[in-house]
């Protein structure tokens, strides 16, 4: 397939414009374009779950990671940053998962051109 040039597109589309404009323009049913986007959310799912490996990538666009964050201890008497002079308590945090989706180089050149 050649690549063609892309014209903008002015508004958000919603699912259903997506699904129509995927499905014109590959010759694919909307019913089977939604079945590809459903198990696309699957298998990214299995990538990211609790015992999986954590990180997910669609080549070329973006890499979704988690990262486990530890947890934190309660503190008494930090200065507060938006009360100079003020102290504060912070209360504790449990321990959690951070989903980080980053861009790669042909997302930001498409934000760029």
């Amino acid at each position: 397939m050649a690549a063609k040039k892309a014209a903008a597109i002015k508004d958000k589309y919603s699912k259903t414009q997506i699904l129509a404009d995927i499905s014109e323009s590959t010759g694919l049913s909307r019913k089977e374009v939604g079945a590809v986007l459903e198990e696309l959310g699957i298998l990214v799912e299995r990538h990211i779950k609790k015992r999986g490996c954590g990180e997910f990538t669609l080549p070329g666009l973006l890499k979704i990671v988690t990262r486990k964050k530890p947890a934190q201890k309660a503190k008494k008497g930090v200065p507060n940053p938006f009360k100079p002079g003020e102290l504060m308590d912070v209360p504790a945090k449990p321990a959690s998962i951070q989903v980080k989706v980053r861009p790669l180089k042909k997302l930001k050149e498409y934000a760029t051109s």
